[in-house]
């Protein structure tokens, strides 16, 4: 795929392939075909000739997404390099101990992830953003502008890039706090992570000359592989809904915080990277999208099911229907309900572990008679009541009414030793909480035995890039709601 995507970009010469977007929302043009394949060249030769890097080496690379980084990407593929993303949300004591398992050749740094590790350390934890200091990792060169204090620049070799390296090996390490509270380093080969990229191609199925709004990376790569024009999301909703008015693209990935406040939609609509329940796909619709999707993708491995709008409002049985799994993906359930995945996407091993083709999800799930995944909810997130064991994700879907932003379900302390479960549900804006909790009544008294202790309304905390419920902080902020006697029974 990446090969593919380089002809295409050769291809595709002063034709504008990679837009951002201004303030009002009109498309900037951020890069065209040749000049992201002249970059690519540059860098190729560079890291070969200047810095002598060789296939197999580990390539450290803490870039923000855009063309820079993706013709970082395409440089090292096609050296034969192994990237090992830099993610300033995984943590610096994480990043020193895993890459001491691959230690990096050369790491590639803009200048805003150096001043991560450097002088904006203080005002970057604030936001759970860290890097370690990157010179004490490896030899660090600058890409992009350099500022004061910044290293080297990567520098320009007058001659050709080698010819492309022709096999398989490592490709990409990603850091993760992957299925344990233990972060890990997911390994994905060449092989693996074409697999992926094929999978999404022939999910997604983008078209020549079309436009897609995304900015992940396994959306971006498929799309500008096959010829298709690729936006990248603003990050102000308000600023993102101007986009989308003016591109009106044919296909668009969000994840559900991005997609939650948007009023106006075209074209398929594909949403991951956290819950996506079945109300937020049916505002999408009502919003003017053609279809819309959940996708359900892991770092070990992308994509791994999908389920359409329609299918999800349909499903009425408890959990959370996940869809039929993609071609090529293989399941099993282990003993204690956890689902296992296993496909020719999935990562090779874990850094400094042995490869395993199962990919444990951390996700208790079902399979219904269809063979679709029904998904039950983290089994770290399990609550013990009165010795019955509750999962959370078997319940909360029923509780995305249609004036509920979010909705959890947590466990907090008792003091007798036992655990209380609590409802904590985010109203949408504007939503009445007096309607609201007639509204809940109904689904709070089918859960039976799983009836929460209490209901409260309030503000779901997020976590992570992908703005996922933070399950840890919620349960923090229901117990100091009640324990300031601010609840409400849930009858």
């Amino acid at each position: 795929m990446l090969d593919q995507l380089d002809r295409t970009l050769r291809d595709a010469g002063s034709r504008p392939v990679l837009l951002g977007t201004t303030r009002g929302g009109a498309p900037r043009v951020l890069a065209r075909g040749a000049e992201l394949a002249d970059a690519t060249d540059q860098l190729a030769a560079a890291l070969h000739h200047r810095h002598g890097l060789r296939p197999g080496d580990t390539l450290g690379v803490a870039v923000r997404p855009g063309p820079r980084g993706l013709a970082v990407l395409l440089a090292a593929h096609r050296l034969g390099l192994r990237v090992a993303v830099l993610d300033p949300g995984a943590g610096p004591d994480v990043l020193r101990s895993r890459l001491a398992l691959a230690p990096p050749a050369l790491i590639l740094a803009d200048a805003a992830a150096q001043a991560v590790a450097g002088w904006a350390r203080p005002l970057a934890r604030r936001a759970r953003l860290e890097l370690p200091p990157l010179h004490a990792l490896a030899p660090v060169a600058t890409i992009g502008p350099r500022h004061p204090g910044c290293a080297r620049t990567l520098g320009d070799h007058p001659g050709p890039p080698p010819a492309p390296y022709d096999g398989d090996g490592d490709a990409v390490i990603v850091f993760t706090s992957g299925t344990t509270s233990a972060p890990r380093a997911v390994v994905h080969t060449r092989a693996s992570l074409d697999a992926g990229m094929r999978a999404v191609d022939a999910l997604v199925r983008p078209r020549p000359g079309r436009t897609v709004l995304g900015g992940t990376t396994f959306v971006l790569i498929p799309a500008l592989a096959a010829g298709a024009t690729v936006a990248l999301p603003a990050r102000r909703s308000r600023v993102l809904q101007r986009q989308i008015d003016r591109l009106a693209p044919d296909e668009t990935y969000l994840t559900p915080p991005q997609l939650r406040p948007l009023t106006h939609l075209t074209g398929r609509i594909w949403t991951g990277s956290a819950p996506a329940d079945a109300a937020l796909l049916r505002r999408a619709k009502n919003a003017g999208a053609t279809e819309a999707w959940g996708v359900y993708a892991l770092t070990e491995l992308f994509p791994a099911a999908a389920v359409e709008e329609s299918d999800k409002h349909a499903h009425h049985g408890p959990g959370d229907l996940l869809g039929h799994p993609l071609p090529g993906v293989r399941t099993r359930l282990a003993d204690d309900g956890e689902l296992l995945l296993a496909a020719p996407a999935a990562r090779d091993r874990y850094l400094g572990e042995d490869p395993d083709p199962w990919v444990r999800t951390g996700d208790r799930a079902t399979l219904d008679p269809r063979g679709r995944i029904v998904l039950a909810g983290r089994l770290k997130d399990m609550v013990l009541r009165r010795a019955e064991n509750i999962y959370p994700g078997l319940y909360e879907p029923s509780l995305h009414l249609p004036d509920v932003e979010l909705a959890v379900l947590v466990g907090i302390p008792d003091p007798d030793g036992d655990e209380r479960l609590i409802a904590l549900v985010q109203p949408r804006p504007g939503a009445d909480p007096h309607r609201l909790r007639t509204a809940l009544r109904d689904p709070l008294a089918r859960m039976g035995s799983a009836r929460p202790d209490a209901l409260l309304l309030g503000p779901v905390p997020l976590t992570g890039r992908s703005r996922k419920p933070d399950r840890a902080a919620a349960a923090r902020y229901c117990a100091s709601r009640l324990a300031n006697g601010r609840a409400g029974r849930a009858r």
